[in-house]
């Protein structure tokens, strides 16, 4: 039986998993991502997370943070979240610690892969997933195969502008991005420059909201909004079969589900009215199995 491992390299953890052809998990080892001591020990945290596992692999399928070279598994460029990460020769770092091929790609492009080939998106070829979490990710699946971009920078949902945003900061230096207004740390700012009383983090105003709290409901929406306001746009120019969404932010319930919704199809051509939003399936496997996936692609 052919057995691959699919491993998840996130800013604060490294999920991985033994996967066999059919797509099910056999085993799963998480661990902190040791970002601040360096890309060195980051790949060994993902060789340890690799052995840990238990059975012999055939290959290895990796997901990470950043923009991601698929073809020479470098990564091109990446956030503070892992500080260094920038340059790192994953592929030939991992190959060389483990002894068999390794595929690399991006973590949210490994989410979509992940989702096409088990979750929400199976069946279906043209595919838009958005992950709206610490920040707004996403990937286009074009006929199944994921369309990096001449600079491998394809999907970045969170930095296309939106008028809800105008003038704010985003992450990225700019300023008037969505991910200012629809990511959980500027929903939660927001909330907090509205409420009375503090919170601590994006699920205490979603149990606001669901509670009838009118500043919680607006500042959700208000988010939602925007962001799907983006996400019409971008079907009205690529065409996808379906959206997915997904990441923390989707677990605030029907209060940021119905404005998206709302937002969403208020923006679309007519032809494409019947374009599906929907929320992903696979949780925490997603980019796991998406790596997965990479690694039997390498089988052949």
């Amino acid at each position: 039986m052919t057995l691959v491992a699919g491993i998840d390299i996130g800013g604060t953890k490294t999920a991985a998993g033994l996967v066999d052809a059919h797509g099910t998990v056999l085993a799963r080892r998480t661990r902190p991502t040791p970002a601040a001591d360096g890309p060195a020990a980051v790949v060994a945290a993902a060789v340890r997370a690799v052995r840990e596992l238990g059975g012999p692999v055939a290959a290895v399928g990796v997901g990470s943070a950043g923009v991601v070279d698929p073809g020479s598994g470098r990564i091109v460029s990446a956030t503070t979240a892992l500080p260094g990460w920038a340059g790192t020769a994953l592929r030939r770092d991992l190959e060389q610690a483990l002894g068999v091929p390794v595929a690399v790609d991006n973590d949210v492009h490994a989410h979509a892969l992940g989702e096409a080939w088990l979750g929400a998106a199976a069946g279906h070829r043209h595919v838009l997933l958005v992950a709206v979490g610490t920040g707004i990710g996403g990937s286009l699946l074009i006929d199944g195969r994921v369309h990096h971009g001449a600079r491998y920078a394809a999907g970045h949902v969170g930095h296309v502008p939106v008028s809800a945003a105008a003038g704010l900061p985003c992450t990225c230096g700019g300023t008037g991005h969505v991910e200012a207004v629809g990511s959980g740390p500027a929903l939660l700012a927001a909330y907090a420059r509205s409420a009375s009383a503090p919170v601590s983090s994006l699920a205490e105003v979603a149990a606001r909201a669901a509670g009838g709290e009118e500043t919680a409901r607006r500042v959700l929406a208000w988010g939602a909004r925007a962001l799907g306001e983006v996400l019409g746009g971008i079907v009205n120019t690529t065409d996808p079969g379906l959206v997915l969404v997904g990441g923390g932010v989707g677990g605030c319930g029907p209060e940021w589900w119905e404005p998206l919704r709302e937002a969403f199809t208020a923006e679309l051509l007519p032809p494409l009215k019947d374009v599906e939003l929907r929320p992903c399936a696979l949780g925490g496997d997603a980019a796991v199995l998406g790596a997965a996936r990479l690694a039997l692609g390498v089988l052949g």
